[in-house]
């Protein structure tokens, strides 16, 4: 790697760092608001992979939820993504656990 492709790998990791750490700004002044049709948004979920739902949750636990994520720099909607997709990974894991047990078990005993 020459000098130059050094420079710009160690240029491009620094900005990124300063865009995660929120140095080059996590506020709504930075952020520009872009118009998408019906169309685009659902290119834009489809590409990501996101479905609309519609759930009634208590109103108490949405305020959690909302109190959670404000003290995390999140919003809240990301938050409960981001919780029940923890959820559903453990319930997989905890299930191929189980399955894997119950074929020892069969080996074993079988």
């Amino acid at each position: 790697m020459n000098t130059e492709t050094l420079q710009a790998t160690l240029d491009a990791i620094d900005l990124d760092e300063r865009w995660d750490n929120g140095e080059l700004g996590r506020d709504e002044q930075f952020a520009k608001s872009v118009e998408t049709s019906p169309a685009q948004q659902a290119a834009l979920d489809e590409s990501l992979g996101l479905q609309m739902i519609s759930i009634r949750l208590p109103k108490a636990l949405i305020e959690d939820y909302k109190f959670i994520a404000d003290a995390n720099g999140l919003k809240y909607q990301t938050l409960m993504r981001q919780i029940l997709a923890r959820f559903a990974e453990s319930e997989k894991k905890q299930m191929r656990n189980k399955a894997a047990n119950q074929q020892r078990a069969a080996r074993k005993f079988g």
